[in-house]
């Protein structure tokens, strides 16, 4: 999906899966600005994200990257519950189920390279369930 305008999504708890270069940090932000910088926007975005939301970075960055990233997360105070280092740098595809009451429980929102998500996310009370 191209990035939508505006996005409703469920009052149920969520998993964000965000991708790191380009799409929270300036891409290649350490070879070209000799270390990593948020892309505007991208952190008061991640503050935002309620405690019980589960976050998941993606990245392509490799082992040798590791340490330096995981020093800027926790200096810049970013909350995750896991990181996947080393993640393709092709598509990322992900397939889920919709709950029964109609509840689409994918969405993928595709961004220009280096421009923070645009996107606005309503909550909508009228949509998901309370339940599996």
């Amino acid at each position: 999906m191209l990035e939508p305008e505006e996005l409703k999504v469920s009052p149920m708890q969520k998993t964000w899966i965000l991708d790191l270069d380009g799409t929270i940090l300036v891409h290649d932000g350490p070879y070209i600005l000799g270390r990593d910088k948020f892309l505007p926007g991208a952190e008061e975005f991640l503050n935002s994200i309620p405690e019980s939301d589960m976050i998941i970075f993606l990245t392509a960055r490799g082992e040798w990257e590791k340490a330096h990233t995981l020093q800027f997360l926790q200096e810049n105070h970013v909350r995750y519950d896991h990181i996947i280092f080393g993640a393709g740098q092709g598509e990322r595809i992900l397939i889920n189920d919709n709950k029964p009451d109609g509840l689409v429980t994918a969405v993928a929102i595709n961004t220009t390279r280096d421009k923070f998500c645009q996107t606005k996310f309503v909550t909508d009370h009228s949509m998901g369930t309370m339940y599996d």
